[in-house]
């Protein structure tokens, strides 16, 4: 059989590896075609994950330590590095260092029972984990204890006497470094079999259910953030800009700590607007002097933002009647 040519074949030539990562730690390495879109990588990671409702995750790349999630319409060579873009010349196995790209959740909800997919809710779930070592409310403490309660039910199920003892779970998957550091290590793994054991009779799902209404109580989990300017020549970031999912704050940075400025709850937000660099939140209620200007640094995170703020508005909105009927069910239940 003669051997393909790869220099010769074009398809071959046009095609390219991109590394998924997921938030459960996992990863899909899918070859792709050079002018694929990124709503064609989606519907492919989502079927092979077997996820039938997708609308609250995405697809992003890393730039400057910030998730940019990519725009659906476009092709994935629009966030790719140059090195992906440039032919693959190496043999027919080979199609050059793959694109990383992270597939995670983009939007939000309070109640994971609005996301009826439970191949779905698996995967935010998993998303919120990885926020939670991040967390830093200082304030309840005891929250992360109860996450964690929840977390190991979901992971390892009942509690067992004989199975479930000494270190059977490492307390860096489920804490923050900071509650770690405060507690010790001998302190977490000495209380928290109590707590799992409190779990008892939960379901995985219901396991999931508990984490991600207990995660939307906690001030910095359901957030993305962003860098924002107060001026057009500032060098670094004084700034940064939290999209939760009830809305929009405003932060001012202090060293590494983010002290609260403003915060918008979505019913008060009356128009964002994006020109070039410049960002404009104009709060329902005020006059249009009142309104607050800073700077994204350049037009395609302004293009980015206000995509990524008006789909979350639109979607929070949207939910809202959905989320009613929810909180009647429970009351009932």
């Amino acid at each position: 059989m003669n051997r393909l040519n790869f220099h010769n074949n074009k398809t071959m030539q046009d095609r390219r590896c991109v590394c998924v990562f997921l938030p459960n730690d996992d990863t899909l390495n899918i070859i792709v075609n050079v002018k694929t879109l990124c709503q064609e990588l989606l519907v492919q990671v989502c079927d092979l994950l077997r996820l039938k409702d997708c609308h609250l995750f995405g697809l992003s790349v890393i730039q400057n330590n910030e998730h940019i999630y990519m725009e659906l319409d476009q092709k994935l060579s629009k966030y790719c590095p140059k090195e992906w873009k440039r032919e693959a010349s190496k043999g027919i196995d080979q199609f050059g260092p793959p694109m990383i790209i992270h597939f995670r959740a983009q939007y939000y909800v309070e109640n994971g029972r609005l996301i009826s997919d439970r191949v779905a809710r698996y995967y935010y779930y998993w998303h919120l984990r990885k926020q939670v070592l991040l967390s830093q409310c200082i304030q309840r403490e005891e929250a992360y204890f109860l996450l964690a309660a929840f977390a190991l039910q979901a992971d390892l199920g009942n509690f067992k006497r004989n199975k479930h003892f000494g270190k059977y779970f490492e307390p860096e998957a489920y804490f923050p470094q900071w509650v770690i550091a405060k507690r010790g290590r001998e302190y977490i793994l000495r209380h928290i079999p109590n707590m799992h054991k409190d779990q008892f009779a939960l379901t995985a799902s219901e396991a999931h259910l508990k984490y991600i209404k207990e995660c939307a109580q906690l001030d910095d989990v359901t957030v993305h953030y962003y860098r924002l300017y107060k001026d057009k020549k500032e060098v670094e970031a004084s700034l940064t800009l939290g999209l939760t999912l009830r809305g929009i704050q405003i932060f001012q940075n202090v060293g590494s700590v983010r002290q609260l400025l403003y915060d918008f709850p979505w019913t008060n937000v009356g128009k964002l607007v994006f020109v070039g660099k410049k960002f404009e939140i104009l709060p329902d209620g005020l006059p249009s002097a009142r309104k607050l200007i800073y700077y994204t640094g350049c037009p395609v995170r302004s293009r980015h933002l206000l995509q990524l703020l008006s789909n979350s508005h639109r979607l929070y909105m949207n939910l809202q009647p959905v989320l009613k009927q929810v909180r009647r069910l429970e009351e009932n239940e």
